[in-house]
């Protein structure tokens, strides 16, 4: 018998069950909606190939003994880690065998990373060439597929252009010790920048609008561009899943276990749970993690929350042994997946999403934080929206400069107490750049130039300014190999750069100083610019923070409890 090379899966797809109304809670859509809490919480440019540095293959669990070594599929291996990857907002991928691999990668969809007309600088590598990675994750409203309709909700938006409901950025530390998740609350008022889409369309930039209509400005790639305008922090890829790939992922592992402080009913999601953890799968998983009025303080921030119990349990389950092992049932979440799924062209295929996911399989859940962005009360419409709060930028400083939002990394200062000896300033070559541009804000003219001078003048009479255009959020000084560190140490010094700011870099032949966009004037650097002290190398108490390995119970509005 020939063997059957007819593409597994095709005519077999499952979808959602009935077609049952959820209860979708759109209303904020409006300008005045819903109330916002009551009181505040505490090929870049183009598309370049990913670098995720997966680690090495650790072998994979089996649920069943076995004395025989039996060769595992690797579409198993496949869907399985880049569901642990994506476990954010619960994708799976699969390949099983050549023409099925072939067939899912000429179904994922594809979009430009980032549409701004101005980009930031990716992170420089460390001493050790690691880089760290970003990844923008985000939940679609689309209801333009009829599997997304049948799940319900706003079904006068068919035909309009998707928001970004969810938005959780990624942050993977450049060792691969430790993740970062931080989320940004949908109805945060912020400057999104001017985009222009594939066909040439420009979106002029708009100062205060919710953050969740960037992706009506062009796409997914706008929406990468606001958070760059935000938060400062270079972001490397995203991706964008709808409703309907979160329903098919919660029952293809089996529910997902979520806990209660009280009974819960939530007529606006459909939401209704008992007292304690439930299993939710399917259309409850997705009530879960649409529900805001149902959880105690009844906002966008306590729905965040939610999402962030949901994606730790999925964490934990998958790294414990997911019940992703039916192949039938792998090839039919496979294309429910991919066919809610779109990504950046430097994520493009069934084996990149893989590479990623090898990459993030070595994070331990105990390393994984989750966070909500900072936020206050808009006073233009605080009933409505929410704005970022002061603390907000010591958590995107802390992602920038890669520590870790948990407080478990040590201080990022020189490792050896007592650094190599500086030579004399006139015989230390430093090269200085200009970093000031940011998305919104132009370079400051001749900066570098201007720093370099103030260099000569204190006697390194070898400092020059390099032409070539940056654009970073903090100020650096990078040097190529150990025994340059005192000669960075004393170009900081000099100018009052934190030690903290001071580090290796593969990147750079000599000491380099990237005067970035927050040293816009002045010779001297700024006091309490650069986040340096013990107390500041961990999010602030504003920030909430939720451990991936640990297990939280939502508590309720007393007004949906029965």
């Amino acid at each position: 018998m020939g063997q059957d090379n007819t593409v597994r899966g095709e005519g077999r797809r499952r979808r959602p069950s009935a077609a049952q109304d959820l209860g979708w809670d759109d209303s904020l859509y409006e300008e005045d909606a819903e109330a916002a809490p009551k009181a505040a919480g505490a090929d870049r440019g183009g598309e370049s190939e990913p670098n995720p540095e997966p680690g090495p293959h650790r072998g994979s669990r089996r649920h069943r003994p076995a004395k025989k070594k039996k060769k595992r599929s690797k579409g198993v291996r496949i869907l399985k880690w880049t569901a642990l990857s994506l476990a954010v907002i619960i994708l799976g991928a699969a390949g099983a065998g050549y023409l099925y691999y072939q067939h899912l990668n000429s179904k994922i969809k594809k979009d430009d990373l980032n549409l701004g007309t101005k980009r930031l600088d990716k992170a420089a590598p460390n001493e050790d060439g690691q880089t760290p990675l970003n990844i923008l994750m985000l939940g679609s409203d689309s209801r333009n597929s009829k599997a997304n309709l049948k799940l319900g909700g706003a079904r006068q938006t068919v035909g309009e252009k998707p928001r970004a409901d969810v938005q959780m950025l990624v942050h993977v530390s450049a060792d691969r010790s430790n993740m970062s998740v931080l989320s940004i609350p949908r109805d945060t008022r912020v400057k999104i920048p001017e985009c222009k889409d594939k066909k040439g369309k420009v979106y002029p930039e708009t100062t205060r609008e919710i953050i969740n209509a960037s992706m009506q400005h062009g796409g997914p790639g706008c929406t990468v561009a606001t958070w760059e305008e935000l938060t400062g922090i270079p972001i490397d890829h995203f991706m964008e899943i709808e409703f309907s790939g979160v329903v098919d992922m919660a029952d293809a592992v089996g529910g997902v276990p979520v806990c209660v402080q009280d009974n819960v009913y939530d007529k606006s999601s459909g939401l209704r749970l008992h007292e304690g953890e439930t299993y939710v799968k399917g259309q409850q998983a997705l009530q879960w993690l649409r529900t805001r009025h149902g959880f105690l303080g009844q906002s966008d921030i306590a729905r965040a929350r939610a999402q962030h119990i949901y994606m730790g349990a999925m964490v934990r389950q998958l790294k414990s042994g997911a019940k992703l092992t039916d192949p039938g049932k792998l090839m039919d979440l496979a294309e429910a997946a991919i066919d809610a799924l779109t990504v950046d062209r430097g994520l493009g295929t069934v084996k990149k999403l893989y590479d990623l996911g090898n990459t993030l399989k070595e994070v331990p859940s105990k390393r994984i934080t989750m966070t909500t962005m900072p936020w206050l009360q808009d006073p233009q419409n605080p009933q409505a929206h929410v704005i970022p709060a002061p603390d907000a930028e010591k958590v995107f400083s802390l992602i920038r400069n890669d520590i870790a939002l948990d407080g478990k990394d040590k201080l990022k200062k020189p490792k050896k107490a007592t650094p190599p000896p500086a030579a004399p300033k006139d015989q230390i070559p430093v090269t200085v750049q200009n970093g000031t541009s940011t998305i919104s804000l132009a370079p400051v003219p001749q900066r570098a130039t201007a720093i370099a001078s103030v260099l000569v003048q204190d006697g390194f009479s070898k400092a020059v300014s390099d032409r070539t255009p940056k654009s970073q959020a903090d100020t650096t000084i990078t040097y190529p190999k150990k025994e340059m560190q005192g000669d960075a140490l004393a170009v900081a010094k000099a100018l009052g750069i934190p030690s903290g700011a001071v580090r290796m870099s593969t990147s750079v032949a000599q000491v380099t100083l990237v005067v970035g966009s927050d040293w816009r004037e002045g010779s001297a650097y700024p006091k309490g610019a650069h986040h340096d002290s013990k107390d500041e190398n961990k999010a602030p108490e504003s920030a909430d923070l939720l451990s991936g390995d640990k297990k939280d119970c939502m508590p309720i509005d007393p007004g949906h409890r029965f």
